[in-house]
């Protein structure tokens, strides 16, 4: 069983600089596991270890930005290393990182954590008691960790109040497969995720 917030308390996760992060698309995916993400709200701070990722790369049918640069994707076309937040199917937001160089559209959707920081404030506001429900599966991550359309396009890599961490431990294995939910480029092995981490999405098999 992976450690979580008791564990992970004596360490604190330092800020990433943007020069850290890959560039590639599918790197910067594989790059974000084990990687902290931390917002801090007015209620206190929350923070997960990322365990689960999937990359929308240049050119994706898959992807946001498949149709070009609009008002609701803009922040995938910024620098990388920024929010991009959505609202999918009418109910659940959605966290994802922009990736590649400015004007290029692409990121990675951050599919689940392994909860650190402020569980029970995620418990509170995920209305459940199950620790490995709290943000497995990128709807319930977003309210584990109130990340709704107002932290769309903030800078990561920057002083705000939501923000990449380092690793608190090494990754484990890591494992590939295609992505989960979607109807175009449908097997494209994109999804990636820690083995055997009981925090990933997805049906058991899913995990292995």
């Amino acid at each position: 069983m992976p450690k979580t917030s008791s564990d992970a308390a004596a360490t604190a996760p330092r800020r990433l600089g943007r020069a850290e992060l890959p560039r590639d698309t599918r790197a910067l995916a594989r790059y974000l596991l084990g990687k902290t993400l931390v917002h801090e709200t007015a209620q206190g701070r929350t923070s997960g270890r990322i365990v689960e990722t999937e990359a929308y790369v240049v050119g994706d049918a898959a992807g946001h930005a498949f149709v070009g640069e609009t008002p609701r994707n803009r922040s995938l076309f910024l620098e990388r290393g920024h929010a991009y937040v959505y609202f999918s199917y009418g109910v659940h937001w959605c966290f994802n990182i922009s990736a590649e160089t400015e004007c290029v559209g692409a990121g990675v959707l951050v599919r689940a954590l392994e909860p650190l920081d402020g569980v029970e404030l995620m418990r509170v506001r995920r209305g459940t008691d199950r620790l490995i429900d709290l943000a497995r599966g990128p709807g319930r991550l977003a309210a584990a960790l109130a990340i709704d359309r107002r932290l769309d396009g903030v800078d990561l890599c920057g002083k705000g109040p939501l923000w990449l961490g380092t690793a608190l431990r090494p990754v484990g294995r890591i494992g590939r497969s295609v992505r989960i939910g979607i109807t175009k480029e449908t097997q494209r092995l994109l999804r990636f995720y820690e083995r055997g981490n009981p925090f990933v999405s997805g049906s058991r098999a899913m995990r292995q």
